[in-house]
């Protein structure tokens, strides 16, 4: 079995210090690649770090909505370079959190629209964050046709409604530990209607940690138990779930399995 953790955080301040040990457990519980998610400059700095020491960890950057009140010219030109860094597979984590209040929400709209135009313009995939904010992130997506680069809906968390719609723009859509948590009933039913060839599996590490390590520090390795979690709502082997969601990363991302 491989396993693709699609949207992790080693390059947290949690984790960053041991990653080394983080990802040797990975390994052995079968989870052989990882990428990276920055969201400000810092946590892209160390993204792009960890995927120039390692082969199998890959790096997404961007400007998370919380940190876009901070996004300006000259971080915008940086970033524009970085992304051009051979090991980065897609821009992120990109989106709206109208729970968060650190940015105001037409400042997250505005560089939400002007990332999606630099990916668009270099090639690259999204990865989406979106909390308490469906109806105004879907709108962007639609208004700005990202059907051409595509990207992902990460740590998706809505009904089968919004996944129909999600899906219609193109989207992949990735699940962390809240679908393996009992009383997710809605993010249980998306999973029974995701297509196995739209779906890809993460940790949001050091969030999220599944069943059975609910309430503990999350980690890449705990991404065995999103997939078996995830394997038992749709009646299949895990290693159904694990081969679709590693070949469907390696192929939204451009990785070559070698």
């Amino acid at each position: 079995m491989k396993i693709f953790d699609s949207h992790t955080h080693l390059n947290d301040s949690q984790l960053y210090p041991q990653a080394d040990q983080y990802f040797q457990h990975a390994q052995n519980l079968g989870v052989v690649k990882i990428a990276n998610v920055g969201s400000n400059q810092k946590l892209n700095d160390l993204s792009l770090e960890l995927a120039a020491q390692y082969d199998d960890m890959y790096s997404i950057i961007g400007w998370h909505p919380e940190d876009s009140i901070h996004y300006h010219e000259a971080e915008e030109k940086l970033l524009i370079e970085q992304l051009q860094s051979p090991k980065v597979v897609a821009l992120g984590e990109i989106g709206l959190d109208y729970h968060q209040t650190t940015s105001p929400r037409e400042v997250q709209k505005r560089v939400f629209k002007r990332q999606i135009d630099i990916a668009k313009q270099l090639h690259l995939p999204i990865s989406i964050h979106n909390r308490d904010a469906f109806e105004d992130t879907y709108a962007i997506l639609k208004e700005m046709d990202v059907s051409d680069i595509r990207g992902v809906m990460h740590s998706f968390n809505g009904d089968v409604e919004w996944l129909k719609k999600f899906l219609d723009l193109g989207m992949l859509v990735s699940y962390s530990g809240v679908a393996s948590f009992k009383k997710t009933h809605e993010v249980h039913d998306a999973v029974r209607n995701t297509p196995f060839d739209e779906m890809l599996v993460e940790t949001d590490a050091p969030y999220l940690a599944p069943e059975p390590m609910r309430g503990k520090q999350n980690e890449p390795a705990y991404t065995l138990y999103t997939v078996e979690a995830i394997a038992r709502i749709c009646d299949v082997n895990p290693d159904v779930i694990a081969d679709y969601t590693y070949h469907n990363a390696l192929r939204l991302f451009g990785i070559e399995d070698k």
